[in-house]
């Protein structure tokens, strides 16, 4: 069966920064794409930060590039999210998802994913 879990959310004062862990079991962590998204009030759900199974290069959407990274360790088939200069617009429910393949264009598409985790609040003070 599989499974992912986030963990590490919590509330910050902007320019604070959080590192984020997706934990994962039930596939082989190595071949699949895993992706952060995140979803706010009111607002659509929407990816972040891809790494493909080869490792590189990341992708990152604009509104966290330079203040985002994302890594995993295939030891631990953990993924992570070194969110630092946070911002209140950061503020969401932070989730990762896995998927064993996905069009390039659309890595950031919610419909392109299998498997998700139930997600992690963020929450980010002015």
């Amino acid at each position: 069966e599989v499974q992912l879990v986030e963990s590490g959310g919590g509330l910050v004062q902007a320019g604070e920064s959080l590192r984020l862990s997706c934990t994962t079991s039930g596939f082989d962590f190595k071949n699949y794409v895993i992706t952060w998204f995140r979803q706010a009030p009111g607002k659509e759900r929407e990816g972040i930060s891809c790494i493909r199974r080869n490792g590189a290069p990341t992708w990152y959407d604009a509104s966290v590039k330079g203040r985002f990274t994302m890594s995993k360790d295939s030891a631990q088939n953990t993924a992570y999210l070194q969110m630092d200069s946070l911002k209140p617009e950061d503020s969401a429910v932070y989730y990762c998802a896995v998927t064993s393949y996905v069009i390039v264009s659309a890595w950031h598409l919610p419909g392109q994913y299998a498997y998700w985790g139930p997600g992690t609040q963020v929450t980010v003070s002015s």
